[in-house]
Order: C-alpha cells, then sequence, then structure tokens
C-alpha cells in the first residue's frame, strides 16, 4: 500500500509538470458558454484579483498545492485572458478532474485538444481523467496513445506501470 500512495504522489508530480508545458494557436473561445461560475464545496466562488499576466502562474501555484477549487477558478480565469493557452486549458481540465467536476473536465479538455490533440501530454492527462473516473479501459487507451507519441515520455510510461501493477494487484486477489 505504501508503493501504491507513493507511485500516485509520483504521478501526481508529474502531471504538474508535464502542465508546465505549452504551445501556441490563434484561435478564440469566450468562457461566458463554458459556465465558469459552477461554485460547489470545492470550487470558491471567486478568487483574488491578480495582473492577467500572472493568473497563469497563481493557478499553477495553487494546483501545485493540491488547492484544486482554488486553482480551477484561477485557470477559468486564464483561459478568459488568453482563450488560446493549451496550458491554461489542460490545467483547469486537471483542476475540473481532482474536484470531480468531469462534465467541465471534458469540456476543457475538447477545447485542449484543438491546440494539442497531437501531444503526449494532452493524452496522458485524459488518460490519467479517465484513470480517476475508474475507467481503466479509456485510461489505458489514452496512455497508449501518448507512448505512441512519446515512447520514451517518463510520465506516461509510470502511468502504465502503475496500470499494470493495480491489474497485477486485481487479479491476484481474485486467483
Amino acid at each position: 500500500m505504501l508503493e501504491f500512495k507513493r507511485a500516485w504522489r509520483l504521478c501526481l508530480l508529474m502531471i504538474t509538470a508535464v502542465l508546465l508545458t505549452g504551445c501556441n494557436s490563434t484561435q478564440d473561445f469566450s468562457l461566458s458558454s463554458f459556465g465558469n461560475s459552477v461554485a460547489g464545496p470545492d470550487l470558491p466562488a471567486s478568487v483574488e484579483p491578480y495582473p492577467d499576466d500572472q493568473v497563469l502562474t497563481v493557478a499553477k501555484v495553487h494546483f501545485t498545492e493540491r488547492n484544486y477549487g482554488s486553482a480551477a477558478r484561477y485557470y477559468e480565469r486564464a483561459v478568459e485572458v488568453m482563450p488560446n493557452n493549451p496550458e491554461a486549458w489542460l490545467g483547469l481540465a486537471a483542476s475540473y478532474d481532482r474536484v470531480r467536476r468531469f462534465d467541465l473536465a471534458d469540456r476543457a479538455y475538447t477545447e485542449a485538444s484543438r491546440f494539442m490533440a497531437d501531444r503526449p501530454e494532452y493524452y496522458n492527462n485524459v488518460g490519467y481523467s479517465y484513470l480517476l473516473r475508474g475507467d481503466v479501459a479509456k485510461a489505458r487507451s489514452n496512455f497508449l496513445r501518448a507512448q505512441e507519441l512519446d515512447p520514451a515520455n517518463l510520465t506516461v510510461n509510470n502511468n502504465l506501470e502503475l496500470l499494470r501493477d493495480n491489474a497485477n494487484r486485481i487479479g491476484s486477489k481474485q486467483g
């Protein structure tokens, strides 16, 4: 059990590192159709104002500190001011995953896919989203797609190993 917890912590750290990558595009999007005022037990109704050029950094800090509700709010603001920033969309989706708002995460992943559907970090994060939901088959499929795109990606390979370990444990408990 201790090894499993360590693996999950390592996985979370690696996902955070993946979120720190990005690329650019020129498409436009308005968050108003996204329903950005969806408060809940883990999503604060509002956050402190920061200058537009700092909001993405603040979002990353909250995510790293496991303040996922606050991270989601700051990422929401980030995609409002930088609608073409894939890193902001991927961070928003990951934050929604962590507060179990998978409906909103799916929408953010759809937006992220416009900018980075050919990137391993996109498929890794989508795979992790499905893993959080308990859909191991879809998680594995996305992790394998990420591995196709970057066979040496440590995060992806660790996530696949995590799935294998879990499958082996489940198999040994049933046998």
